[in-house]
């Protein structure tokens, strides 16, 4: 199970960064809208001061328009780079440029404008020459509400209201950001107190599943050969092979399962069968067999056992495919089943037995090389090869309760570390 703490403080920093952004952008984007909208209050403001006899001015094309320069003269500002007026056919009546601005205006010929059909008003924003240029189009109504003609203005942002909104913005953010990580702060205890009895919980549970496991698999064992420690040992086996063919941590969990339970299909063998000491006929090793498919069909009527799956089905199948159930063949094997048929092999062939003697560590290994290739994966041979002698020494020939209690401490190492609060 993964550390509860670092689970959480990763989720709440990713919280955090998303919070923060979102709120980064928001801030970002409704202090330029307020900037744009104060500007456009400008314009719109202009806009007002055109009146109905201007409005007919403008369309009426044979009128004397040249006192129109001096309404459009009245509109101008410092930071205005041009103020155009157009007739309701959206041609242009008058055009003042600030001499200020030229070069702007011509960089912003490039940039033509359609007058909205809805008669709203529109604006756009560019960057040219390193500032920030807002170009606004108002429709001009007159007493009937009707378009009557447009009023463009176009502005240079001034450079002290860009750093007035940075410093404006650059402090909200601050603040959301010191508001977001204080709430973050406050919060971890609070989901850590409420999740301690959940994670116990869930600890008592794995741990009773786990002795459901055990105490399943050594149900077995007792028919099959009076002890649990061939179960214990396997999975000692197992795991460390698992470990060296660099199989991952929820590989692992599964293997250790499977090797609890790898012949849990053996409850439904009857005792002459089982317990036979000489060889099986072919009609009763025909019957044994089925202890593969009786297994999966106790492993189907739970969600938390069936994890053993692949080790209680296919334990029994060949590199060369000449196994059973179903005959699989090379990596076409599961690999927790590869790695437990090596290491149920080498512990069979190294125990006493009611029925036989220990085989010595070398003749056990030599029958395991023998058998690489068509019994057992090579790979996984050679990589049972450089740790096999050292763990047979340390848990071979030493009382129950100590290997036992090295199989709990790896159970708590893949199943437990890092659970608690």
């Amino acid at each position: 199970m993964l550390n509860i703490h670092r689970t959480l403080l990763q989720r709440l920093l990713v919280s955090w960064v998303c919070i923060s952004l979102v709120v980064g952008g928001a801030v970002s984007y409704f202090g330029i809208e307020k900037i744009d909208d104060q500007l456009m209050e400008i314009v719109m403001a202009e806009s007002a001061k055109v009146s109905d006899v201007d409005l007919d001015v403008i369309n009426n094309p044979v009128s004397d328009r040249g006192w129109l320069h001096q309404l459009t003269d009245g509109f101008m500002h410092d930071d205005f780079v041009v103020v155009e007026i157009y007739n309701r056919k959206g041609q242009k009546v008058v055009e003042r440029v600030n001499p200020r601005f030229e070069s702007i205006e011509n960089h912003l010929k490039q940039f033509p404008h359609t007058f909205p059909l809805d008669g709203s008003t529109n604006y756009d924003r560019y960057k040219v020459e390193g500032q920030t240029v807002l170009q606004a189009l108002v429709p001009l109504k007159d007493k009937e509400r009707t378009v009557a003609g447009y009023l463009e203005g176009v502005f240079v942002i001034a450079p002290e209201v860009l750093a007035r909104l940075r410093h404006e913005l650059i402090v909200t953010l601050l603040i959301a950001l010191c508001t977001v990580l204080l709430t973050t702060l406050v919060l971890y205890p609070v989901i850590i107190s409420l999740n301690r009895n959940v994670i116990k919980f869930s600890n008592d549970l794995l741990k009773g599943n786990i002795e459901l496991m055990a105490v399943l698999g050594g149900a077995i064992a007792k028919r099959d050969s009076d002890t649990n420690i061939h179960n214990y040992r396997v999975s000692i086996y197992a795991v460390r092979l698992a470990e060296a063919a660099g199989a991952g941590a929820e590989t692992i969990r599964n293997l250790i399962a499977g090797a609890f339970l790898h012949d849990v299909g053996k409850i439904g063998i009857s005792d002459n069968i089982l317990l036979k000491p000489g060889k099986l006929t072919a009609d009763e090793f025909q019957v044994m067999k089925t202890h593969v498919s009786l297994g999966m069909d106790i492993l189907t009527k739970s969600n938390w056992l069936k994890t053993a799956h692949d080790v209680v089905e296919f334990h029994h199948e060949k590199f060369d495919g000449s196994g059973y159930l179903r005959g699989l063949k090379g990596e076409g094997i599961p690999l927790n089943a590869r790695i437990f048929a090596i290491v149920d092999v080498f512990d069979a062939l190294t125990s006493k037995r009611p029925y036989k003697e220990a085989l010595p560590f070398d003749a056990a290994m030599a029958i395991l090389r023998r058998d690489s290739g068509s019994h057992f994966d090579p790979r996984l041979i050679v990589a049972f090869e450089a740790i096999a002698q050292p763990l047979y020494r340390e848990i071979n020939d030493v009382p129950e309760t100590l290997v036992e209690a090295k199989l709990q401490e790896i159970i708590r190492r893949y199943f437990f570390a890092g659970s608690s609060a």
